[in-house]
């Protein structure tokens, strides 16, 4: 065989090689992200996702930030549950001015109730601070009381409804991290357009 053959063998299979180790690599990082990203409760957030117009993977984001999907989930400020929902906020919205089911607390810690009242509760703040996400989850995490007041503020706000600082810094990292999360169930198990407004 001439040497120019031998030459032309050995960079093809060098080619090939990095072109297998490459889709290898990508494959691991994929599961690697896919197992710390679970894809758990798919049925209740297929089905509040649906009911209350809220895209997938902002529920899964939420979920995964809130609780990392521990239904048992408590915080050490009361928040209870997958979506680590204020026992207060659960009483609102399971009276009768919302949903009227008026539930116990303890029923935040069923995946079923708790994916439901958050993903209608995410619906609610969505719309009631026209249609941003950002702001959305800045009134989930810090309180709808406190993000209408940064609204009214010039300087946390742009004045159209839209927060340009946020002076909480857990609410300021917490909006970071959900959007960073939404970002990766998207890459990992939805089209990259998913529609992220309802």
């Amino acid at each position: 065989m001439k040497r120019s053959a031998k030459r032309f063998i050995v960079i093809a299979i060098i080619i090939v090689a990095s072109i297998l180790l490459g889709l290898a690599t990508n494959l691991i990082w994929d599961l690697i992200d896919k197992a710390a990203h679970p894809y758990e409760y798919h049925e209740y957030i297929s089905k509040y996702a649906d009911e209350y117009n809220i895209p997938k993977s902002v529920i899964y984001a939420v979920i995964k930030v809130e609780s990392n999907f521990d239904s048992d989930a408590k915080s050490s400020v009361g928040a209870l549950g997958l979506m680590q929902m204020m026992p207060r906020t659960f009483e609102w919205l399971t009276g009768d001015e919302h949903l009227a089911e008026n539930l116990s607390k303890e029923m935040l810690f069923d995946p079923d109730t708790s994916i439901r009242y958050g993903t209608y509760y995410l619906n609610y703040l969505y719309k009631k601070f026209d249609n941003n996400w950002d702001t959305a989850l800045a009134a989930y995490n810090g309180g709808e009381g406190n993000v209408a007041k940064w609204l009214k503020d010039p300087n946390y706000s742009d004045g159209k409804g839209n927060l340009t600082d946020i002076p909480f810094s857990e609410t300021k990292n917490y909006v970071a991290k959900v959007n960073k999360e939404i970002d990766t169930y998207k890459k990992l198990y939805y089209d990259q357009n998913e529609v992220t407004k309802p």
